[in-house]
């Protein structure tokens, strides 16, 4: 046997597998979600961005995201939109926002830029690590997969509609109210 074939088989007995293929981080799902929820969200008519102006998507408070969200929206049409991402500390300038991802320091704070938010038509998203805080949508990883809830009825409650086509990928609906 030539030197290579010994090798070869010498690799092949111990597993010597291929390297695997990176996963995506839990922040880079997220990212990769959260512009894509303005295809699936109407908007009261009067403050649905006009056919040349883009979807605001804001990230308000802290920002964990760095650029994974600028390249996800970057690559995202809303009816022929571009989505663009606005960074704000706090709640103050959330009125131009049509989506806003929510992160405080901790729970607390994120319920206070919530509130501060209160009867905006802007489509509110949290993420487990914020606590038991919830926005219009909330990001929760179960089975090891990022999922999501909606609050259908708080949505509701802020002149926005949810696409049944959205609500139906959601791990959980709190209804609308009747």
């Amino acid at each position: 046997m030539t030197a290579r074939v010994i090798l070869l088989l010498l690799l092949l007995l111990l597993g010597v597998a291929a390297p695997a293929v990176a996963q995506p981080t839990e922040d880079a799902v997220k990212a990769a979600f959260i512009p894509k929820f303005a295809r699936y969200v109407q908007w009261p008519a009067q403050v649905h961005p006009g056919p040349r102006e883009p979807v605001q998507l804001c990230v308000i408070g802290e920002d964990q995201f760095g650029n994974l969200i600028d390249r996800a929206a970057a690559s995202e049409q809303v009816d022929g939109r571009t989505v663009a991402v606005r960074r704000l500390a706090d709640a103050a300038g959330s009125e131009a926002c049509h989506l806003a991802f929510v992160r405080g320091g901790n729970a607390q704070e994120t319920r206070q830029m919530l509130f501060a938010m209160r009867g905006q038509p802007v489509l509110t998203i949290t993420d487990s690590r914020a606590g038991a805080t919830r926005g219009m949508i909330h990001f929760t990883v179960a089975g090891g997969r990022v999922r999501f809830f909606i609050d259908q009825a708080e949505a509701q409650a802020h002149g926005l509609s949810i696409s049944s086509r959205l609500l139906a990928l959601a791990l959980g609906v709190r209804q609308r109210r009747t």
